[in-house]
């Protein structure tokens, strides 16, 4: 395993740890959710940030150039830009969906960055909080794990059909884990019971944006695969797991000019 992807898994797993503690009874500890010492949810939130943050420092460490930087910061801009136009839709949006095409075409990191970068750009706009690196990171855990099904080979209608219902799942999965915010700051006692009662809370909210996943995946997910793939091509090859740009040398530029 690829020192990338080892890094990856163990910040994904630091992070979905906060969100599992508060569900462990830890009484008399100053982690104690219920304790009062100090917030559970500013605790959550300080953790939270520090993961998001060691994917930016991953990211700017493996980058190969100014490419892939660049790349990155169209596809977050383009992501982030597409939900201010829903916003009053009841999470409707395809932000997920570009989140879903940028990590399964570019990869785990390039699909965390793109989710991270929606999250902070739109939140400029739509306003920013304690949710904003909740959503950073489980957005990013989006991406990830679309980049991950690049593995499975798919191809046609079938890669569709499997990126549709990945997305659908997500439209629930991500609402069980960002809801966590809302629990942590606003719910009192922290129990099982408080918990699933928030998630009720959120179920049209949460089942709006699994059907938006589905619906713009299975409209328009063909169509901004192929034109991200070409893109991918055009500019970059691939060897050892990692990207790279393609340059030409000056030489063979004066050659050809010549």
């Amino acid at each position: 395993m690829g020192r990338k992807y080892l890094f990856i898994i163990l910040i994904s797993l630091l992070g979905l740890a906060i969100y599992i503690v508060p569900f462990i009874s830890m009484k008399g500890s100053i982690l104690d959710p219920n304790a009062g010492f100090l917030s559970w949810g500013l605790i959550a939130t300080v953790f939270v940030s520090f993961s998001v943050l060691g994917f930016f420092l991953e990211f700017e460490r493996a980058a190969t150039g100014a490419k892939e930087i660049a790349l990155v910061a169209m596809l977050g801009t383009i992501s982030a830009l597409s939900r201010l136009p829903f916003a009053s839709l009841m999470n409707f949006q395809p932000c997920t969906f570009f989140i879903i095409c940028s990590g399964y075409v570019f990869g785990p990191m390039a699909g965390f960055m793109t989710a991270s970068l929606t999250a902070l750009v739109s939140n400029m706009f739509l306003g920013h909080g304690p949710w904003t690196p909740y959503q950073m990171f489980t957005w990013g855990l989006v991406g990830i794990t679309a980049g991950w099904l690049r593995g499975l080979r798919l191809t046609g209608r079938k890669e569709i059909i499997v990126l549709a219902v990945f997305g659908f799942i997500w439209g629930w999965l991500y609402g069980v884990i960002i809801n966590v915010w809302f629990w942590a700051f606003f719910v009192q006692p922290h129990t099982i019971v408080t918990y699933l009662l928030t998630l009720l809370n959120a179920v049209i909210w949460d089942g709006s944006h699994a059907v938006a996943n589905a619906f713009f995946v299975s409209i328009f997910g063909a169509r901004v695969i192929r034109t991200l793939e070409r893109f991918k091509k055009r500019f970059y090859w691939k060897t050892g797991g990692v990207m790279a740009d393609v340059t030409v040398p000056s030489s063979q530029t004066n050659a050809n000019s010549n």
